[in-house]
């Protein structure tokens, strides 16, 4: 067979009615695998919890306990540590990990990844650090696409497929969200929209959520019920707020990122050094703020009372749990940040809107309104994923009375940070992870922010058989690698762009409408070349 015959049998499987059934088939069973293997670690997490809190409170007070405990820190911080250097990939979040497999950067084994990170995330909250599962969930998710993908025995596109579907599976399990495990999995992972994605995705994500439901039930991680809607009058607290929870957002991302170049800074004896910081500050928080403990759901139990609260006490709680929460994921432990984040989004919310009430007198039942703002605008000013945000707060409350006044936070806030040129938080740690530093005369420009964009070269396209070189690039756009057929070329100006090929771009923020719109028309497909078998009909 030709190469060009090749080529155009991949291009008619794509588009054949067969392979979109068969996504779904597939979808579904990334759904099944990962919304599983997510249920376990989220059941693992809650036993290591409760084990938690059970034991420091029984060990509060005496001294020699206390001093135990810190022994029994030790010990799991070596067994992480180990866990770390045995697999890599576990370190952090695990979304930019994921990200990064999506775009081809990196190959993960996916049975190492599943079982390190199970592990690892069970025995740091047994440990009680400031850590969510969101992120290992994700990255849980995308390994169990990838090891359907692997069974299957399906070509490296489809298998980036399957991770995506997986990462919407473990996002749609972690917060028993099935609409924000897919605009997730989408907005901040895939990055394209396209029929045989949507699809394959929102079926993985709804058997992950019906699969969860059955075992922990349909009550989502944080219920919020309104009591009343804000009235419009009051909307310019509804600004306000989305206004402070952009600047909030960036001083986050800003936070975070000082922290890892101080951890950065600690060169030897790793990944032990670096971790021995947040094991001792959780031993010392296990006695002192238990509240901070783990992911949030302590002070998710607090924010129902939010409105008995006095502003000081919240406000100790936010930046308390935000502290801790950098201590610990700068470090590299192995876990998120999403559901931390949730808590201190209600946290703002809740704050802004008990000094509102105070000082403006208005009714106390609509501290949950101001809680469910602060979760959307809080997210969409860290993540940059300001539809995600939307949706998640739906799912949260399970109302669209808010949709208007949460979708104004929304905005608001992904403007106004990125108005303040900081990065989107997952951005910058797939940057991180990929080696562009802020070294790159790509990255630090006067231009602004950069993004990484994925983009396909269809058959028959302007740019098919031309050299990098030649071809008339829009401004401020590089060629980071170009994948072909599932091997990573580094491309030099001499490099000849083929049909199929996936090519990883780095671009401006400031023209990335722009220069987006024509990648798109250069890599699109000619509608002359495409070809569909007689039997895809």
């Amino acid at each position: 067979m030709t190469e060009r015959a090749a080529r155009k049998l991949t291009v008619g499987r794509r588009l054949s009615r067969r392979f979109q059934v068969n996504l779904v088939g597939e979808g579904a069973l990334a759904g099944l695998l990962g919304g599983g293997v997510v249920t376990l670690y989220r059941l693992a997490l809650s036993l290591a919890e409760k084990g938690l809190r059970s034991i420091t409170s029984a060990f509060a007070g005496h001294a020699i306990l206390v001093a135990a405990w810190f022994a029994i820190l030790a010990v799991i911080l070596i067994v992480v540590s180990k866990l770390l250097l045995w697999e890599p990939y576990t370190q952090g979040s695990g979304i930019p990990q994921i990200d990064a497999e999506v775009i081809g950067r990196i190959d993960m084994p996916w049975y190492r990844v599943v079982g390190a990170k199970f592990l690892e995330g069970t025995l740091c909250a047994f440990a009680g650090l400031s850590l969510g599962r969101e992120g290992p969930s994700v990255q849980l998710g995308g390994m169990s696409g990838k090891a359907v993908a692997k069974a299957l025995k399906r070509g490296r596109g489809e298998e980036r497929l399957l991770v995506t579907c997986g990462a919407a599976a473990g996002m749609s399990a972690a917060f028993h969200a099935p609409l924000t495990g897919v605009l997730f999995a989408v907005e901040e992972i895939h990055k394209q929209f396209n029929a045989p994605l949507i699809v394959s995705v929102m079926t993985a994500s709804v058997v992950s959520d019906f699969l969860v439901s059955q075992v922990l039930g349909v009550r989502p991680v944080l219920s919020l019920s309104f009591a009343a809607d804000l009235p419009h009058i009051d909307y310019a607290l509804v600004v306000l707020l989305g206004l402070a929870c952009g600047v909030l957002g960036a001083l986050h991302n800003r936070g975070m990122f000082f922290a890892q170049r101080c951890y950065n800074k600690i060169k030897r004896h790793l990944p032990y050094a670096r971790l021995a910081i947040p094991f001792a500050a959780a031993g010392v928080v296990a006695f002192t703020f238990p509240e901070l403990m783990c992911g949030g759901d302590a002070i998710v139990e607090i924010i129902q009372h939010t409105g008995g609260l006095a502003w000081w006490t919240i406000m100790g709680l936010l930046l308390g749990k935000y502290l801790f929460t950098t201590i610990c994921f700068a470090s590299g432990a192995p876990g998120g940040t999403l559901f931390p984040l949730v808590a201190m989004g209600s946290l703002v919310g809740g704050l802004f809107g008990v000094i509102a009430i105070n000082a403006l007198g208005l009714p106390e039942a609509y501290v949950v309104n101001f809680v469910a703002l602060g979760v959307a605008g809080c997210f969409s000013g860290v993540v940059r994923a300001p539809v995600t945000a939307v949706v998640l707060v739906f799912e949260l409350t399970g109302s669209l009375d808010s949709l208007l006044s949460v979708s104004i936070v929304a905005i608001l806030a992904f403007v106004t940070a990125n108005v303040l040129r900081v990065d989107p938080f997952y951005e910058h740690l797939l940057a991180g992870l990929l080696g562009v530093t802020p070294d790159d005369p790509m990255v630090n420009g006067e231009a602004g922010e950069k993004i990484l964009h994925t983009y396909t070269v269809g058959a028959g396209a302007r740019i098919e058989n031309m050299l990098i070189r030649d071809i008339p690039w829009p401004d401020n756009v590089r060629v980071v690698t170009v994948e072909r057929a599932g091997q990573e070329i580094v491309p030099t100006g001499s490099t000849r762009i083929m049909a199929l090929d996936n090519l990883l771009i780095i671009m401006d923020t400031d023209t990335e409408s722009d220069a987006g719109l024509k990648l798109q028309q250069m890599t699109r497909a000619s509608i002359d070349t495409q070809w569909t078998p007689s039997n895809a009909r």
